[in-house]
């Protein structure tokens, strides 16, 4: 899509050619000048079939906008398991107010406790819903191969510490996708066990990507390979390595 700014020549079929004047793309809404200095027209980007001066429509928000990136990013990292990056990992959990989801893709080792300890790239749905990017060089509704494309030009280094194999995670993403792409999304958010001690590994909870769209009533989602264990032990970070001192060590 070109570019959309005051200055833009743009075509209306009842009005003719005019310029644009102001631009809200947080709401859809122009104005434009069409052959008076002094008056304005506001124009909504949705309805009133505004094009650009060669003739190509602009389209704003045709369907309800994605209230968060996960389904494209879910596409994006199968794509990449496809080509060999496969210990490439996405999480994703909710804010503590619930109203938003954020999300963390790292590489290297799968350990889902140690998750925050692995070198990524991370956003939010909170950020996203203002400014609709993933923060790597992307334009805003880019395809599954154009984000592709930015991210290895962003971090070549990065995701070639995804290179390599994973094939139960592959699997199992793979699986998971098919069942909820392109509307829904999963996460990875462990509920705190009760008083009396860990419950049963209920589904992974699943939620729609856009306004409108109806609770998910799909096939469960399981929990990914290395995830079961997690529910029968303390979640405790591994304590640090004891280093003993020269002397000490010449007495052992």
């Amino acid at each position: 899509m070109k570019a959309l700014a005051p200055g833009t020549v743009i075509f209306h079929r009842h009005r003719g050619y005019g310029v644009i004047t102001h631009v809200n793309l947080l709401t859809g809404w122009i104005s434009a000048r069409f052959g008076s200095e002094s008056r304005t027209l506001d124009l909504n980007l949705s309805t009133d079939e505004v094009q650009f001066a060669d003739g190509e429509a602009i389209l704003f928000r045709r369907a309800p906008p994605e209230r968060m990136p996960h389904a494209r990013l879910m596409a994006m990292v199968r794509s990449l398991h496809a080509a060999g990056y496969e210990k490439l990992y996405l999480y994703s959990w909710p804010k503590p107010s619930g109203l938003h989801w954020r999300w963390h893709l790292f590489t290297g080792q799968r350990n889902w406790m140690q998750r925050p300890w692995r070198e990524g790239w991370y956003g939010s749905g909170a950020d996203y819903n203002v400014n609709p990017v993933m923060g790597w060089g992307d334009s805003p509704g880019a395809t599954t191969e154009e984000l592709v494309h930015a991210l290895a030009k962003f971090d070549p280094q990065g995701l070639a510490r995804a290179l390599g194999r994973d094939e139960d995670h592959t699997a199992w993403f793979a699986d998971v996708c098919d069942a909820l792409l392109p509307g829904y999304m999963y996460s990875l958010d462990m509920e705190k066990p009760a008083a009396s001690g860990l419950r049963d590994m209920p589904p992974v909870p699943v939620i729609p990507v856009r306004a409108g769209l109806p609770a998910y009533d799909g096939p469960d989602i399981g929990w990914p390979p290395g995830w079961a264990g997690l529910w029968t032990r303390a979640h405790v970070m591994p304590a640090p390595k004891i280093r003993l001192a020269p002397q000490e060590e010449e007495e052992r």
